[in-house]
């Protein structure tokens, strides 16, 4: 059956990539610090790992090096497998498969860093916007039982900006109370990714938490883009030409054919000289088009959007491959958000 606009559907050019290794393999990256004077971090709903890569750093992208960072990731955990697999793969931080929400908080490694992207699809505003009323939406009181009994020194969670507007501000007044209730002071950072290098339209709330006996807090980051913002063509130019696997992923994109008007498939095409559209996890929810080719955008080239390396390999199908990368925190906001927390421990004069 042809779609409305007439036209045959296309078929990607391969269904999973080629590859040799992920990051830890191709660039010898190592997920490990010296543990004796690095600080330890405990990764919950890491997800395929890009905000674990952010705070590690000593990864590249665009042609800029990102600095490692002076943290040792003592355990990961998120409940997907695939996600699991594409973390081991690239990090090496062997990132074990778990329900969060049965896993019993005394068995969880101590550190001195609690981060969580805890799931946002409740409070997403392409999502159903059911918020807490769900056991997913309630999947933040995690991140609180383990601050309750581990007490780090800093917890950072991260989600969609929605959730500000939710309930007309209820649930994130609701999330940061419980995070105080338990002994931290708490701030959120509304970071505007494109005034900090990525090339795609997004938002995202960081929460930040610093224990109550710790006097200061992490400097909010400055913007370092603000007009001068990275577009589409400068972050994909260079593989318009590739159609192959040399550089991983860059053969995978979708079935699917632009539709002729309203809100269907292909409504939205990426144009040069412009941000790229938000990189969402459901891939069917929206279709981006390349901005000068003939198809859909490929899984490297959403990747890139995503700010992540090209030898940071996603070993899956096109699908999985993409859910992934639009649940990730983006490397290089990680990056950001890590480099703040960095500045602040060293500031301190004692820690425990």
């Amino acid at each position: 059956m042809r779609p409305k606009s007439g036209l045959p559907k296309r078929k990607a050019l391969r269904r999973n990539p080629e590859f040799e290794g992920g990051l830890f393999e191709t660039t010898k990256f190592t997920a490990f610090r010296n543990s004796d004077k690095s600080y330890s971090v405990l990764s919950l709903f890491s997800g395929c790992g890009g905000l674990d890569l952010g705070m590690l750093g000593g990864f590249s992208y665009l042609e800029k090096k990102y600095k490692k960072l002076n943290f040792n990731i003592v355990g990961s955990y998120d409940i997907d497998k695939k996600s699991i697999d594409t973390h081991n793969l690239n990090l090496n931080t062997n990132a074990l498969v778990s329900d969060l929400s049965k896993v019993p908080t005394a068995d969880l490694p101590t550190a001195q860093i609690l981060t969580g992207g805890f799931p946002c699809q409740d409070f997403s505003s392409s999502g159903l916007k059911k918020g807490m009323s769900t056991e997913r939406g309630q999947l933040f009181t995690v991140l609180r039982d383990y601050m309750k009994l581990h007490k780090p020194l800093i917890a950072v969670g991260e989600n969609v900006p929605f959730l500000e507007k939710l309930d007309n501000g209820v649930a994130l007044k609701t999330i940061k109370k419980e995070f105080e209730m338990v002994g931290y002071k708490v701030q959120v950072w509304k970071i505007y990714c494109p005034d900090y290098g990525l090339p795609q339209s997004r938002t995202r709330l960081f929460i930040i938490c610093v224990r109550n006996d710790i006097e200061g807090f992490p400097e909010h980051p400055e913007p370092t883009h603000v007009f001068k913002h990275v577009f589409i063509e400068d972050a994909l130019n260079d593989l318009e030409k590739i159609e192959d696997e040399s550089i991983p992923n860059q053969s995978q994109y979708f079935m699917a054919t632009k539709a002729t008007a309203g809100a269907g498939q292909g409504d939205q095409k990426s144009k040069k000289g412009e941000l790229a559209y938000t990189v969402r996890a459901n891939a069917k929810a929206r279709i981006h088009f390349h901005y000068s080719l003939d198809r859909r955008l490929t899984v490297r080239e959403c990747a890139r959007l995503q700010s992540f390396p090209d030898e940071f390999v996603f070993p899956h199908a096109a699908m999985n491959a993409m859910t992934q990368i639009g649940n990730a925190v983006p490397p290089i906001i990680g990056h950001l958000v890590g480099e703040q927390l960095q500045k602040f421990l060293d500031s301190l004069k004692f820690i425990k």
